[in-house]
């Protein structure tokens, strides 16, 4: 007999744009999900297609697994009322669509909506994407899931104005690190969300340039943790911290994640990892190389998944054995370009 989640894997299929437009608009009650921790290419993108479905008359709701609200950076764009919390997602929906989630598993307490969906429709740009759902639509090479969520409005007919543009304006702002990752097409199209009325200083000023006092604090206690390993990474340097509990109890959710970018700025490091105390022995982990080491290998050796240049894994362990298994992974990893 075939297990549900091999069965799952075998009836799931690829579908080109247009398919995955008619699977949208065909649908009168949907529930979009971000992963866990949603950030602002998650929920931007459900909230902007949400927006859409939801003005062509369908019944919509855009949630995630955890936390119980969304990020106080992303709250202003819901404009619609459309995010609910996770206990009040509809058990059995129509459609349930999945956005920049490589794997079921990142939905959290809501991953067995995949399972009791009529319809599931994956949209992402994760490499490492398992391709579960009734239907994926992947495209890899898409800096942002807010790039395919354009698209897909395009395809549709829906108008990008400005609600929508701002919650596109924030996925692409973020994942393409203030558009330092962007090809001129994603560039072009940050362009049109701009004519379009975003304001992008008052877009981004919350999302990568404000934190409370506190969290100076909190950081100065995270990076006196950091160590630096000039011989891992095939000898590319590796730089690591520990976010514990109490930590991440005195920071809001967004500061909790800004960490890593503050130590990828290490020289003498390709790769930086943070490890964040999510329980007794549960880590998760963000993961970010310069280039020229694949990380989203690293993290599927470790049960996760990602981009090339940023990935992420949750385990089960001590911090120092889990150190020991990054290594490991980094160690293995293939070089890029």
């Amino acid at each position: 007999m075939v297990a549900a989640d091999e069965s799952r894997a075998l009836t799931s299929r690829p579908i080109t744009l247009d398919e995955a437009v008619g699977v949208l608009t065909g649908a009168r009650q949907v529930v979009l999900l971000a992963h866990v921790n949603p950030d602002a290419d998650a929920l931007g993108s459900a909230l902007a297609l949400g927006l859409a479905l939801h003005r062509r008359g369908a019944h919509v709701q855009v949630s995630f697994g955890a936390p119980e609200h969304p990020a106080e950076s992303l709250r202003d764009l819901d404009v619609a009322g459309l995010v609910v919390p996770h206990h009040r997602v509809v058990h059995a929906p129509e459609l349930l669509v999945v956005l920049d989630t490589g794997s079921v598993d990142r939905l959290g307490t809501l991953a067995d909506r995949a399972d009791t969906a009529a319809t599931t429709l994956v949209i992402d740009h994760h490499v490492s994407n398992s391709g579960f759902g009734t239907f994926y639509y992947v495209d890899p090479r898409a800096e942002a899931t807010a790039v395919m969520v354009l698209h897909l409005l395009d395809a549709m007919g829906a108008p990008v104005d400005l609600p929508t543009a701002r919650c596109l304006y924030a996925g692409l702002v973020t994942d393409t690190r203030n558009f330092r990752a962007a090809s001129p097409d994603t560039h072009a199209m940050a362009a049109r969300l701009l004519v379009a009325g975003v304001d992008a200083e008052a877009v981004t000023r919350p999302l990568l340039d404000t934190h409370p006092f506190s969290w100076l604090a909190m950081l100065s206690a995270v990076l006196a943790t950091a160590r630096l390993e000039v011989d891992e990474a095939r000898g590319l340097g590796l730089v690591h911290a520990r976010v514990t509990r109490d930590h991440i109890d005195v920071g809001r959710q967004e500061e909790i994640e800004s960490v890593i970018d503050v130590l990828r700025t290490t020289a003498e490091a390709e790769v930086a990892v943070v490890l964040k105390q999510v329980g007794d022995r549960r880590w998760t982990a963000n993961m970010r190389s310069k280039g020229r080491l694949d990380v989203a290998a690293a993290a599927s050796a470790l049960g996760g998944g990602g981009h090339r240049h940023a990935s992420g894994f949750t385990v089960d362990g001590d911090a120092p054995d889990i150190l020991d298994r990054v290594r490991r992974a980094l160690a293995d990893a293939p070089l890029l370009g």
